[in-house]
Parts: structure tokens; sequence; C-alpha cells
């Protein structure tokens, strides 16, 4: 499975890395594709967290869309962080990629500020049940547009907190840094299969 790992500066390290490192445990075609920054024109080699943890991605966003080449990874993950996730959805190829796997019935994955920053805008989130960051469901509009475009864009989903994630048909999503090797897993269960899931749980201790 070709797996599409998104990081913009300010992204937040320990969910972007604990998902990469467990998918490609399991054998996955995990690819980090680093994003501009809002406002710029071309993306850095390496990408700086939110935490100041420097990471070299394995290709950038150009080279990604040629790669590509008009089709589409097996599964898209946006990490959290700010102003990483902001950086996400400011992209509009990301928001084109993302409205179209979902509607294909690809997994889209996003963690902690993601789902209402990046996810919420292309409307996926209606009729989903769907968690985040806490507090950040609440500010749906400054993400939208308005708090009209929030509650048009996401009509009847269903917000659910303190979980670590929640999977709602093709849409995985998740709360935040504490909750990452939960959602870690659950992706890799998603993609791999629950064997694998299980030999990589066992394999290195988790909880």
């Amino acid at each position: 499975m070709k797996i599409a790992v998104f990081l913009a500066p300010g992204f937040e390290e320990i969910e972007a890395l604990t998902v990469v490192d467990y998918l490609r445990r399991a054998g996955q075609d995990v690819l980090t594709v680093s994003v501009p920054g809002d406002g710029e024109s071309s993306a850095p080699a390496v990408v700086t967290g939110s935490h100041k943890i420097p990471v070299t991605a394995d290709l950038d966003l150009k080279k990604f869309i040629e790669e590509m080449n008009g089709a589409e990874p097996d599964a898209i993950y946006f990490p959290g962080g700010m102003p990483g996730a902001a950086n996400l959805a400011a992209n509009q190829y990301l928001f084109q990629l993302a409205t179209k796997m979902e509607r294909k019935g690809k997994l889209v994955a996003a963690i902690c500020a993601a789902p209402a920053v990046v996810l919420a805008p292309t409307g996926m989130l209606s009729s989903r049940k769907w968690t985040c960051y806490p507090g950040m469901e609440k500010e749906l509009g400054k993400w939208c547009g308005s708090d009209l475009k929030a509650e048009e864009l996401t009509e009847n989903s269903h917000h659910i907190p303190n979980v670590p994630f929640v999977l709602d048909n093709n849409v995985l999503t998740g709360r935040g840094p504490g909750t990452a090797e939960q959602f870690a897993m659950k992706f890799v269960e998603l993609m791999a299969g629950p064997e694998t899931a299980q030999k990589i749980h066992d394999g290195s201790c988790q909880r």
C-alpha cells in the first residue's frame, strides 16, 4: 500500500513520526512529503516541526505530484500541530486530493488540529463521527470561513471527545500526540491487517 504523509512547517513531530514508524514496520510504502508554508512557493527539503525538530522528507510536494501523475495513493495522512495543520489547509492541491480520495473510498487520516483545520473545510466530516484536539471542535468557523459555513460543511457530524481515535467509514481521526500510538496502530490494522498489527504490538512492547 502506498501512503503519503504530508509534513508542513510546524507539524507535530510525535504524531507524524509515530505513524510513519509503525506503518513502515508493517511493510507499507510510506512517503513523507514536504509541503510549503502558507504563502511560500516551494517546499523545504528539511521540514521543521512545532518543537523545532528538523525532519528530512522523502520528496517535496512538486515531485510527489509529478510521480503520482494524476493518480492517488492508497491512503493519506495529515499530522496536527500548529501552524503545520494551517499550512496543509492552505494548500489547494491537498484540499482537492483529500476530497477526491474520500469520494473514492480511500483512507483519509488526520489527527489533533488537522481534523478541524484540514478536513472540516472539505465537507467530509458531514454526517460522520470524528475527534480532534480538545477545543478545536469549537473553532470550526475560523477554519471554514464563518460559523454558518462551518455548520453547512459539518452538517449532522458528531464530535466524540475523550477517545484516542474515531474511524467512520474511510475517514480516521485522532485526538492528539498522546494518542498517536493507538491511532497509528489502527492505521496499521487498516493497511496491513489485524495479524500484522498484533505482531507489531507485541514486538514493540506496547501496553
